[in-house]
């Protein structure tokens, strides 16, 4: 079923869909993906999870941090579902828990990505430069946050 607003053709929706029916495809895989990967979080791997992130996050941040010549605030670890990292105006840091499901490659990437808003607060390409000169293959490191972990196992247990 397709919502559209009133008036709007019955043929242009249909064309619509059939333009985007394999993006629309992809985005309910990754959604069922996404659901299955939820169902197998239970309160002990969440815990877990959390105690790991609050061990290794925080001194990987102060590695970045000194090789980029940078100093955040704080470093929090959080339950955000809907971004991994984030920097607040004052220089706090927050990870979520969750990028513990992730390669280091991964945890490594958004840990700069963050640090760089220190000294960049948009995405300008000075931004991706900063990032750039510490990750040179961010890119690569960037496309393993976009695919998602099987099973709630995480992907850099020793």
């Amino acid at each position: 079923m397709i919502k559209a607003p009133l008036g709007y053709p019955q043929a242009e929706a249909e064309r619509f869909l059939a333009r985007h029916e394999a993006w629309l495809r992809a985005a309910r895989r990754r959604q069922a993906a996404q659901n299955a990967l939820e169902a197998t979080l239970t309160e002990p791997r969440v815990a877990a999870l959390k105690a790991r992130a609050k061990a290794e996050i925080p001194p990987c941040v102060a590695r970045f941090a000194e090789k980029m010549g940078v100093r955040p605030k704080s470093v929090r670890i959080t339950s955000a579902k809907t971004r991994f990292g984030s920097c607040s105006g004052e220089n706090g840091l927050c990870f979520s828990w969750r990028l513990m499901l992730y390669p280091p490659e991964a945890v490594e990437y958004v840990v700069v990505h963050e640090l760089a808003h220190i000294r960049e607060k948009n995405h300008a390409p000075a931004f991706y430069r900063l990032i750039a000169d510490v990750l040179p293959d961010y890119k690569a490191r960037e496309r393993l946050l976009k695919e998602i972990p099987e099973k709630g196992e995480p992907r850099n247990d020793p």
